[in-house]
């Protein structure tokens, strides 16, 4: 039985990292790709950075519950590189933080270096939760 438990605890995990994977992709790959096709670059810029900072919370809600699953399932392993890709993809949302303060007048703000961060930290995190996902398979 319970072994039967610990096993459908793991499906579970693998499901949510499967999600949280393939947003991660969406947001920070095939989303951005079509913005800076249709909108002009300012544009595409404010885009990507609000759907980064909107979906960095879901992401890490659903690597948080696949972190649960696999400590669950005893695959003690799985389920801390889960919790950190968790953490990773909720850092994110600190990264796209808007600046304290005003600026002065007659200067120029400029956001790239904050999105090029942030899909960077999306990216990476992906892969973490990749890894969570294949030590969950493996059972670690």
């Amino acid at each position: 039985m319970l072994e039967q438990i610990a096993r459908f605890a793991t499906h579970l995990g693998l499901v949510f990292t499967s999600l949280a994977v393939g947003a991660a992709w969406v947001a920070a790959i095939a989303s951005p790709n079509c913005s800076f096709d249709k909108l002009d670059g300012s544009r595409a810029d404010r885009h990507v950075r609000e759907l980064l900072n909107q979906t960095a919370i879901p992401i890490a809600g659903m690597m948080l519950a696949a972190g649960a699953f696999f400590m669950l399932a005893t695959s003690w392993a799985a389920g801390a590189t889960a919790m950190l890709a968790a953490f990773g993809f909720y850092s994110t949302r600190w990264m796209l933080a808007p600046k304290v303060g005003k600026t002065p007048k007659g200067m120029k703000t400029s956001h790239k270096g904050q999105r090029a961060v942030s899909v960077s930290l999306t990216l990476v995190f992906m892969l973490i939760a990749v890894t969570a996902a294949v030590l969950g398979i493996i059972g670690i």
